[in-house]
């Protein structure tokens, strides 16, 4: 019986990096539309689609639309990249470096994908500063969450072990 419960836990706790990550996804690459609608970045979510979608949809609103929803899915994935390498550290700098480096790695190594994008030497200091501002706060949501349910999971662990 006790198996079955850690079982049925265990997947909760799936659910729940799973819906974090696609809500921090859709929340932040939202407040990221938000702030190219706004003119504070030349980049916005239809970024994502860039490499892959031909046309000049992709730059108005459907494009931005779906881009939100396609970083939704791609954050479910980055979410258990976080669990599996920083859900033990219970701090927020984890997730503050971790979204930095997302950033570095969107902006810095993947950039050849991205050729309408200019490269991080080129790009203008509003854009910098807005987008690595939303990968941190994307990376502080993800981890902060993440660490947070995993605690409170091993907390409510070791009380039912002892009870």
């Amino acid at each position: 019986m006790a198996n079955e419960e850690k079982k049925d836990e265990s997947m909760t706790y799936q659910t729940t990096i799973t819906v974090v990550g696609f809500v921090g996804g859709i929340l932040w690459s939202f407040i990221g539309y938000i702030a190219y609608f706004l003119n504070f970045s030349k980049v916005g979510p239809s970024m994502i689609l860039l490499p892959w979608a031909l046309g000049d949809w992709k730059h108005g609103h459907l494009g931005h639309w779906i881009g939100i929803l396609v970083i939704g899915v791609l954050s479910i994935g980055v979410a258990f990249v976080y669990r599996l390498v920083f859900s033990k550290i219970n701090s927020i700098w984890p997730g503050i470096l971790f979204g930095a480096g997302l950033w570095m790695i969107v902006f810095g190594f993947l950039h050849p994908l991205f050729e309408e994008v200019e490269s991080l030497v080129n790009m203008d200091l509003n854009t910098l500063i807005t987008t690595l501002s939303l990968y941190v706060v994307f990376g502080l949501f993800i981890g902060y969450s993440i660490s947070y349910e995993y605690h409170e999971r091993s907390t409510n662990e070791v009380e039912a072990i002892q009870d």
